[in-house]
């Protein structure tokens, strides 16, 4: 196990300790994990994202302290946190990773997930990468509001 799963696999413990609310210090948590503070940034900036259920809440100064929140939704509600969630621009791969949330939750099914994929993949996409991605996201919030609307 690297050190990057280490560190999540620590966080994700707290998570659940901490009903889904920690509160925590870089430095203090890199000195305990004998490893720098950009690896604990790292790991927040990569795998506690939005797209996967996390509001990220962070301080200057004093250690960096940084607060984890896991998204407490239900599946009523969960497609219009990944609309808010979701900015201008939408890259396939983050749509991807939306959509196996929104399975998860059982939000959508397996067949609704290949139509919603299906209509913003790249192939029927014909444009330059940044109208490509704004066109995405818009047929992406669309198909989502449609759904929590259903």
């Amino acid at each position: 196990m690297n050190m990057s799963d280490i560190i999540e696999k620590m966080l994700i413990d707290m998570l659940k300790e901490s009903d889904g609310n920690v509160e925590i210090q870089r430095n203090t948590l890199a000195g305990e994990l004998n490893c720098v503070p950009s690896q604990i940034n790292y790991v927040i900036q990569t795998r506690f994202t939005p797209e996967r259920g996390y509001i990220i809440e962070s301080r200057r100064g004093g250690g960096g302290g940084v607060r984890i929140r896991t998204v407490k939704t239900d599946r009523s509600t969960y497609p219009m946190h990944i609309v808010n969630a979701v900015g201008s621009t939408l890259s396939y791969r983050t749509a991807a990773v939306f959509v196996q949330n929104l399975v998860d939750y059982e939000c959508i099914t397996p067949r609704e997930a290949h139509i919603i994929l299906g209509a913003v993949n790249d192939k029927v996409l014909p444009f330059t990468a940044d109208i490509r991605d704004s066109v995405r996201a818009r047929i992406f919030k669309s198909m989502l509001i449609s759904i929590a609307g259903a």
